[in-house]
C-alpha cells in the first residue's frame, strides 16, 4: 500500500486534511486505530457535549420559563435514557458523515494503529503503508491528576460524564475551564447540585477577565457554586459517596466534601502514544507536543504533524485550518493559518465567546487600545426575549482602529463572534463593523453598537 499522503487520526483535523489532500489529487488514505471515526471531538467530547447541552437547556427552560410567556405545561419529566439515545443519534450521524466523505473523496480508511517505523513508513498491527507524506492527528487525551483514579463510572473525565446513567445528588467538578463548565451546566439542569473546584483565584484561565467575572456570577446565580484557590489531592471511594480531600491552592488545612460523582476536568494532552515518535527521532517540546516548523513539518522530512498534538489551542476548528493548510502546502499550494483569528467558543447559556487578544494580554503587551462594549439589556431583541444577560466587548487599535479581539457573553454568542472574526481576518477596523448595516431586531445589532461604542457613539445606550 503506497500513497502520496497518509494522516494518522481521523479527529476534525485528520479528516479534513485528508479531504482536502484528496480534492488536490493527491492518493490518501487514513488510519484510525478507534471502532468509528471522527476521534474524541465527534465521539465523546464536541458533538455529543452540545447535544446534552441542548436538550438539558430545553429541559430547563420548559421547567421555568414558559409560564411567564403564556405557555402553560406541565412540570417536564426527564428520562435520561431517551436523552442519551437523542445525544448518540447525533453522533451516529455525524461519524456515518465522516465515512461517507471518506469514500466520497476515494480515501482509503485503514483500521487498526499505526506506528511510524521510518521516512514514508508506517506499521499498522504488522501490515507496512508508505507514504511520500504523513501526517501526525492523533489528537489528545484528558489529563490525569496524581493519585486520582478516574473508574469512568464516580470519577469521571468528560468521557464519563457524558455517559452517566442517572443525575447524581451532588456533583464535583474539578476545575473551571470550558469543558467541567459545559459539563458541570448540563447536569446542574438536570437536577444536580454542583460545585466547582479551581486551582487558580478564577475561572476560564486565559479568557477576558471582565467575562469571565460575569459569567461567574451569571452561573452562581443558576445555581453553581465555585471554590476556587484550591485544590484535590484526594478521593476516598470506599463509601456510598465520595470523599473528596480539598486543601488551599497556596496551602493549609484539608477540609472533606462529599459528592456522588466527580468530573476531572484539569485539561488535555497531546496523545503521542506508540506512534514511534522517539525511535524515529520526531522532536517532542516540553509539555509533550510534537514541534513543529511554520509550515507543520517536524524535523524529520515527509513528517508533519496537526492539531491538539502541536502547540496551540486545543481547538476543532483550529485543527480543521492546520489540516487543509498542510495539505495545500504539501500539494504545493500557499497553506495558511491566521492564529490571531482563532475564535473559542463555551456552550453553555448563556455562551461565551472570543477571538483575538484579551485586555489583560493588550496591556503586558504594552499595546495602546480603545474599548468599546455594549450590554443585551440595552440590545431589543434580547429585551423582548428577556436573554439580556452578558455584553459584546470589541478591543481595537488606538490609531488604526484595527479590530484586536472580540469578547462576547450572550445568547448566541458563538454564532455571533464569527462576524468579527471575519473582519478581523481582514483586518478591519471597528469603524467597519459599525458602518455594516445589522438587520433590526436581532442579537447582533449588539456587535454593531461595541463596534460604534470603540469611538464612543453608540446609538441605544
Amino acid at each position: 500500500m503506497s500513497y502520496d499522503l497518509v494522516v494518522i487520526g481521523t479527529g476534525p483535523a485528520g479528516y479534513v486534511c485528508a479531504i482536502r489532500a484528496a480534492q488536490l489529487g493527491l492518493k490518501t488514505a487514513v488510519i484510525e486505530k478507534d471502532k468509528t471515526f471522527g476521534g474524541t471531538c465527534l465521539n465523546v467530547g464536541c458533538i455529543p457535549s452540545k447535544a446534552l447541552l441542548h436538550a438539558s437547556h430545553l429541559f430547563e427552560e420548559a421547567g421555568h420559563d414558559f409560564e411567564g410567556m403564556g405557555i402553560g405545561v406541565s412540570k417536564p419529566k426527564l428520562d435520561l435514557k431517551q436523552m442519551q439515545a437523542f445525544k448518540q443519534e447525533g453522533v451516529d450521524g455525524n461519524v456515518k458523515g465522516v465515512d461517507f466523505l471518506f469514500k466520497k473523496n476515494k480515501i482509503d480508511a485503514i483500521k487498526g494503529t499505526g506506528k511510524i517505523t521510518g521516512p514514508g513508513k508506517i506499521d499498522v498491527d504488522g501490515k507496512t503503508v508508505e507514504a511520500k507524506h504523513i501526517v501526525i492527528a492523533t489528537g489528545s487525551d484528558v489529563t490525569r491528576l496524581k493519585g486520582i483514579e478516574i473508574d469512568e463510572k464516580r470519577v469521571v473525565s468528560s468521557t464519563g460524564a457524558l455517559a452517566l446513567d442517572k443525575v447524581p445528588g451532588k456533583l464535583l467538578v474539578v476545575g473551571a475551564g470550558v469543558i467541567g463548565l459545559e459539563l458541570g451546566s448540563v447536569w446542574r439542569r438536570l437536577g444536580a447540585e454542583v460545585q466547582v473546584v479551581e486551582f487558580l483565584d478564577r475561572i476560564l484561565p486565559g479568557m477576558d477577565g471582565e467575562v469571565a467575572r460575569q459569567f461567574q456570577r451569571i452561573l452562581e446565580k443558576q445555581g453553581v457554586s465555585f471554590k476556587l484557590g484550591s485544590k484535590v489531592t484526594a478521593i476516598d471511594s470506599k463509601g456510598k459517596t465520595l470523599k473528596a480531600s480539598v486543601e488551599p491552592a497556596a496551602g493549609g488545612k484539608a477540609e472533606m466534601i462529599e459528592a456522588d460523582v466527580v468530573l476531572v476536568a484539569v485539561g488535555r494532552v497531546p496523545y503521542t502514544q506508540g506512534l514511534g515518535l522517539k525511535e524515529v527521532g520526531v522532536e517532542m517540546d516540553e509539555r509533550g507536543r510534537v514541534k513543529i516548523d511554520d509550515h507543520f513539518q517536524t524535523n524529520v522530512k515527509g513528517i508533519f504533524a496537526i492539531g491538539d498534538v502541536v502547540r496551540g489551542a486545543m481547538l476543532a476548528h483550529k485543527g480543521e485550518d492546520e489540516g487543509v493548510a498542510v495539505a495545500e502546502l504539501i500539494a504545493g499550494k500557499a497553506g495558511h493559518v491566521n492564529y490571531d483569528a482563532i475564535p473559542n467558543v463555551i456552550y453553555t447559556y448563556p455562551e461565551v465567546a472570543s477571538v483575538g487578544k484579551t485586555e489583560e494580554e493588550l496591556k503586558q503587551a504594552g499595546v495602546a487600545y480603545r474599548a468599546g462594549k455594549f450590554p443585551f439589556t440595552a440590545n431589543g431583541r434580547a429585551k423582548v426575549n428577556k436573554t439580556t444577560d452578558g455584553f459584546v466587548k470589541i478591543l481595537a487599535d488606538e490609531k488604526t482602529d484595527r479590530i484586536l479581539g472580540a469578547h462576547i457573553i450572550g445568547p448566541d454568542a458563538g454564532t455571533m463572534i464569527s462576524e468579527i472574526t471575519v473582519a478581523m481576518e481582514f483586518s478591519g477596523s471597528a469603524e467597519d463593523v459599525a458602518r455594516t448595516c445589522h438587520p433590526h431586531p436581532t442579537l447582533s445589532e449588539a456587535v454593531k453598537e461595541a463596534a460604534l461604542a470603540v469611538d464612543k457613539r453608540p446609538i441605544h445606550m
